[in-house]
C-alpha cells in the first residue's frame, strides 16, 4: 500500500506547498498503517506550518475489531460517523474527555476502518508546537500530545486530507528492519492483535515491554 496521487482537475487551485499528497491511503487498515510510517502529517493555520513524521500508528480494521469505536456492538453513531466516510477522511475524537486524537480513515465508504496516529517526530514549526504544548520537549510522543502540538481540534472531525488545513506529505519510509509490531496499547479489547506499528528505538515512541 502506498500513497496514491490523484490527478488534479483543471478547475482546482494549485496546492500551496510542494510535495502535498493529493491521494489517500486506501485498503485494509493494517496495510495502510505500515505505509503511513515515515509520512508527514502537516497542518497550516494562520500562516504557520507545523509538521511531524509519523513514527507510531495503530490500525482499527473494521466492525469485527472489538476495540474499534465502530465495532458491531456499537454501530454507527454521531461520534464515529466520520469512520464511515471516504478514505482520507479525518476521524477526530476526544479521549477520556480530555485528549484530542486523530485517525486516518482507510476503508471504503460505509466500512469503518481507520489508523490512529500515535506519535510523530517533529519536523517543521517546532516553536509553534512548543507554544501550543507549553513546553519545549516531548512535543508529539502520544496521540493527544501530537494533536495539541499541530493544532488538530474536534472541529476537524470529518475533514478531508485532500482539502486541508490538515494533509499528508510524502516522506521516506523507515527501513523494514527498524519497524516493530506489537499489540495495541491503552485499550481493553483486542490487545493481543498485532496491529500497532512503530519505529524501534525512536524517542517519541512508547516502547513495548514484550
Amino acid at each position: 500500500m502506498a500513497l496514491r496521487r490523484v490527478p488534479r482537475s483543471p478547475g482546482r487551485s494549485p496546492r500551496p506547498f510542494p510535495g502535498r499528497v493529493d491521494g489517500t491511503l486506501r485498503g485494509p487498515a493494517d496495510v495502510a498503517a505500515r505505509a503511513l510510517l515515515g509520512t508527514l502529517l502537516v497542518t497550516e493555520q494562520g500562516g504557520c506550518r507545523t509538521a511531524g513524521r509519523i513514527v507510531e500508528v495503530e490500525a482499527y480494521v473494521g466492525p469485527h475489531d472489538p476495540a474499534s469505536h465502530a465495532a458491531e456492538r456499537i454501530g454507527r453513531t454521531r461520534r464515529n460517523s466520520a469512520m464511515f466516510g471516504s478514505p482520507g477522511t479525518l476521524y477526530v475524537y476526544l479521549s477520556y474527555g480530555v485528549h484530542v486524537c486523530a485517525n486516518v480513515v482507510t476503508g471504503s465508504p460505509g466500512y469503518p476502518a481507520a489508523v490512529l496516529i500515535r506519535a510523530l517526530e517533529p519536523v517543521d514549526g517546532l516553536d509553534a508546537m512548543a507554544g501550543r504544548r507549553g513546553r519545549d520537549g516531548d512535543l508529539c510522543s502520544g496521540p493527544g500530545r501530537l494533536c495539541q502540538a499541530l493544532g488538530v481540534r474536534l472541529e476537524h472531525d470529518g475533514a478531508s486530507l485532500d482539502e486541508g488545513p490538515i494533509w499528508l506529505e510524502d516522506g521516506p519510509p523507515p527501513p523494514p528492519e527498524v519497524v516493530g509490531t506489537s499489540g495495541r496499547i491503552g485499550i481493553t479489547r483486542g490487545t493481543e492483535l498485532p496491529l500497532r506499528f512503530f519505529v524501534r528505538g525512536h524517542p517519541a515512541v512508547r516502547q513495548p515491554r514484550w
